[in-house]
């Protein structure tokens, strides 16, 4: 269920939704409305291995406002801080933005509960646009969830500003881990092998032990007791 507007701006007030700094005029029906940065980050030409971490340049926007090249992407990022440790968060463009043929996010409109931070917006156009620091750009929505929550803490919690990928930090924890486990298994590999247990002793055995005496058998030394009679 999507809370309301009335309601998103009741939630900033008790602390249970951060939204800094809070403009009670972008509040919108069942979403608020947030603001472009003027901060931003492309990557530097070449391939992009999901394995490495690719660098990237900064961008600054001025007063003159910035043109967005087609098919370019550009990690943008709100300038407010925003999240909550009770709602599920989504955000979208504003329609006036999406009519304009921009997108400001590729495929990850999904927030995590427990993520505080500014958001990274994902800016694609289709055409030539000039945008601006401080516009509106796009909204955010606030979801009630159902079941135990989980918080958030993963790699881009608290951003303060635009982050590019860190899937590669993935890769690099899982090839922590490989070695971690090779490293154990080695370690086992070198323990030295359990002595092996006695031999048996078979019921033939014991029949060919003599009645007046002992034997030994395998190393193993049987004793019978001689029966006296009083």
């Amino acid at each position: 269920m999507i809370l309301t507007g009335e309601e998103i701006s009741h939630r900033v007030q008790t602390g249970e939704i951060v939204i800094t700094p809070f403009l009670p005029e972008n509040v919108n029906p069942n979403s608020y409305n947030f603001r472009l940065h003027s901060h931003m980050k492309v990557y530097e030409e070449g391939v992009i291995d999901i394995k490495e971490e690719k660098p990237t340049q900064d961008i600054h926007i001025g007063p003159e406002g910035i043109v967005l090249e087609p098919m370019r992407l550009y990690l943008a990022s709100t300038i407010e801080t925003m999240g909550s440790t009770h709602f599920v968060p989504t955000y979208a463009a504003r329609s006036s933005i999406a009519r304009l043929g921009m997108f400001i996010n590729l495929s990850a409109s999904l927030g995590d509960i427990g993520f505080i931070g500014r958001w990274t917006i994902q800016l694609l156009a289709v055409n030539r646009i000039r945008l601006y620091a401080g516009m509106n750009i796009g909204q955010m929505m606030f979801w009630n969830v159902q079941g135990d929550i989980r918080l958030y803490e993963g790699k881009y919690q608290g951003a303060k500003e635009a982050f590019s990928s860190r899937i590669y930090m993935d890769y690099a924890k899982a090839a922590v881990a490989a070695a971690a486990a090779a490293k154990a298994q080695q370690g086992a590999d070198a323990e030295p092998a359990p002595e092996a247990a006695p031999e048996p002793v078979t019921d033939e055995a014991l029949d060919a032990v003599s009645h007046t005496g002992t034997h030994a058998i395998s190393d193993t030394r049987i004793e019978r007791p001689t029966l006296r009679c009083a």
